[in-house]
């Protein structure tokens, strides 16, 4: 099949996914790039439909399956893109459904309001790197399926469990499991993230870019961290923080 005009029903559609309304409606988002598109293909993702540009060298993708794909002009891939320079593949995955705190088998980052798409998707990525078993994305938190989160996932967040959730729920269910909660702070009960050896699963909380966890979250947490900086800088990014305390307590079981 092959589509040619930007006016197209279905171009108008995929174009809808671009925005957080859109996917909602749909059940579905769009990833653009070789290397997203391929991450989904390696990790099974529900891939609805391939698209793919006139000009696009599919030799680069690998085995994909033909039956799901649409070919589009230059024209339309080009409306579709997110990026400046787009490589002309896209895929239209299903968003899988949100099931509520389930089986903990390991450690588990929870993001509350943090808004901005590349630090969320920094955090997943590292997340996946240290070697976590999810991401949470509470309440305030931006979109996983936002262009900028996706592309700064990398596609790791086919490679672990990544999922929006009530995040009082999931303190409750770590606790019930007797896991500790870890929230990240800057007052005088806080600790250092150096005294820290957590001895199996446990959650750690980063919280908004300006505000930090909230505090009725805080006060849910067995303990609240803090990082010790010796320099003049007031603050780290809260991406660069959650990577220090990521790696370190993860090391250190």
């Amino acid at each position: 099949m092959e589509i040619r005009s930007v006016n197209n029903k279905r171009v108008k559609e995929w174009k809808k996914l671009m925005t957080r309304k859109g996917r909602k409606k749909a059940g579905q988002y769009i990833l653009e790039g070789f290397h997203l598109v391929e991450e989904a293909l390696l990790h099974g993702a529900p891939i609805d439909t391939l698209i793919i540009s006139e000009e696009a060298d599919v030799s680069n993708l690998g085995a994909f399956p033909e039956e799901k794909a649409v070919y589009v002009s230059e024209d339309v891939a080009a409306y579709l893109a997110e990026t400046g320079a787009t490589q002309g593949v896209f895929a239209i995955v299903d968003i899988p459904s949100q099931e509520t705190a389930g089986e903990i088998k390991g450690a588990y980052l929870l993001l509350d309001a943090v808004q901005d798409p590349g630090n969320v998707g920094t955090m997943i990525r590292t997340a996946d790197a240290a070697g976590f078993a999810g991401v949470v994305l509470g309440e305030g938190t931006a979109d996983l399926y936002n262009d900028k989160t996706l592309r700064s996932t990398q596609g790791s967040h086919f490679h672990l469990d990544v999922r929006q959730g009530d995040l009082g729920e999931w303190i409750r269910a770590f606790q019930t499991h007797g896991y500790p909660v870890y929230g990240t702070a800057l007052d005088e009960k806080a600790s250092s993230y150096q005294h820290i050896r957590p001895n199996g699963p446990f959650a750690l909380i980063m919280g908004n870019e300006g505000q930090g966890v909230r505090p009725e979250i805080l006060e849910m947490t067995d303990k609240n961290l803090y990082i010790p900086i010796k320099g003049q800088a007031e603050s780290l990014n809260v991406a660069v923080a959650a990577g220090i305390l990521m790696f370190r307590l993860l090391q250190s079981e």
